[in-house]
């Protein structure tokens, strides 16, 4: 079973969308699907719970959401998404052979996709696969499936304030290969439409930029949120 590890702070406009992926999904393959919410005022949790998710509460902070749910969780795989993704139509032919022990996956990535016009789009993904290919490194925006006892094995999900989907990366990196589904996994691009395509962009790319040179993730924090 894949237990669906869902991080959430006020996503109600966009939560029961990839609800409705994943119960299609589980016609595929036995899925258990977690809501972790950080104290949403726009009524998410009764959203999830009315989609048919387990609902669970945890302080706010992407890393803490993550491990609480990993941590009553009870599938032998743990897939963590962001809730304003959705799954492609193609993506049980992509996730069903990865779980096979034949595969020898422990943990993977789905394929970046964003939703935002043709010019963007192609300019947005074809940049983070430059950087996927040269780097090895995924956005959170892709998904993490990850074998349950891996997942304990490196201590989850490092207590960062921002990156801590880089710094989960780097480490399964350094013991393992991780893998890439050849399925898409389509993220929302409100936040480029919402601070300009151009403009979101680069601050992102900056971002992680700093983060592997070394500057502190805190301090990331508070200039990405103007503090």
């Amino acid at each position: 079973m894949i237990s669906v590890v869902i991080p959430t702070v006020n996503e109600a406009p966009v939560l029961p969308a990839l609800l409705d992926d994943l119960r299609e999904l589980a016609r595929a393959v036995p899925l258990e699907v977690v809501v972790v919410d950080g104290g949403s005022s726009d009524g998410t949790p009764a959203r999830a719970a009315a989609g048919g998710a387990r609902v669970l509460h945890a302080p706010r902070g992407r890393a803490s959401q993550l491990n609480s749910g990993a941590m009553v969780a009870r599938g032998e795989w743990l897939l963590f998404l962001h809730a304003d993704c959705r799954l492609d139509p193609g993506t049980p032919r992509a996730l069903l052979p990865a779980l096979e022990p034949s595969a020898g996956v422990q943990a993977a990535v789905f394929r970046f996709a964003i939703d935002l016009p043709r010019f963007w789009r192609h300019f947005i993904e074809a940049g983070q696969a430059v950087r996927e290919a040269l780097s090895g490194l995924a956005y959170g925006d892709q998904g993490l499936l990850i074998r349950r006892d891996l997942f304990a094995a490196v201590g989850g999900y490092p207590d960062l304030p921002l990156m801590e989907d880089v710094a989960m990366i780097c480490t399964l990196r350094r013991r393992i290969r991780v893998a890439r589904l050849p399925a898409p996994l389509v993220t929302s691009g409100r936040r480029y439409r919402r601070g300009g395509v151009l403009r979101t962009w680069l601050k992102h790319t900056a971002l992680i930029s700093l983060y592997l040179i070394g500057a502190s993730p805190t301090r990331l924090a508070r200039w990405r949120d103007g503090v």
